[in-house]
């Protein structure tokens, strides 16, 4: 278990994303890791046996991510923004619309926990700077962000539930 405690959050599709991921790593990933180290026993030396070698590293890496997984898991905070009172808002799990107001160009981005997150496919981290200045603006609402980019500023132009 983690030393810390802290709740993690996360949306019921990023909660469901990491229990698949665990039942793959228990039931494919590691029978096949296991599997490896025996047949790579069976050549004999284990002193210069790269496969052995290799298939040890594979093992600790599956381990490690069952377990960090687990501890996520066990720590879930599983947020469903539709739930939330306070819709005039924007909360964690939204989906929201900005126009970028130096370019006018419009962005894309649903808040999502750390563990979800993937800027290309549009889903911001609740820690990034971008999704805390988010987090409370209403409709209209212009926020000004500092990104490893510089100074950025956005009018929310739309959000929701999606």
């Amino acid at each position: 278990m983690c030393a810390d405690s802290a709740k993690v959050p996360m949306t019921a599709e990023g909660f469901q994303q990491l229990k698949e991921e665990l039942k793959r790593l228990k039931t494919v990933e590691r029978p096949a890791v296991i599997q490896a180290i025996a047949e790579a026993r069976a050549h004999g030396d284990l002193s210069e046996n790269a496969e052995y070698e290799a298939a040890k590293e594979k093992q600790s890496f599956i381990e490690g991510r069952i377990s960090a997984i687990d501890d996520r898991l066990s720590r879930a905070n599983v947020i469903l923004p539709a739930d939330i009172a306070d819709s005039d808002r924007v909360v964690f799990g939204m989906t929201v619309t900005l126009e970028e107001e130096e370019s006018g160009a419009e962005v894309v981005y649903r808040i999502v926990g750390e563990d979800e997150a993937d800027i290309k496919a549009g889903k911001l981290s609740v820690n990034s700077p971008v999704a805390r200045a988010l987090i409370g603006r209403r409709l209209d609402d212009e926020v000004r962000v500092r990104t490893p980019g510089g100074l950025k500023q956005y009018l929310v132009v739309d959000f929701g539930v999606r």
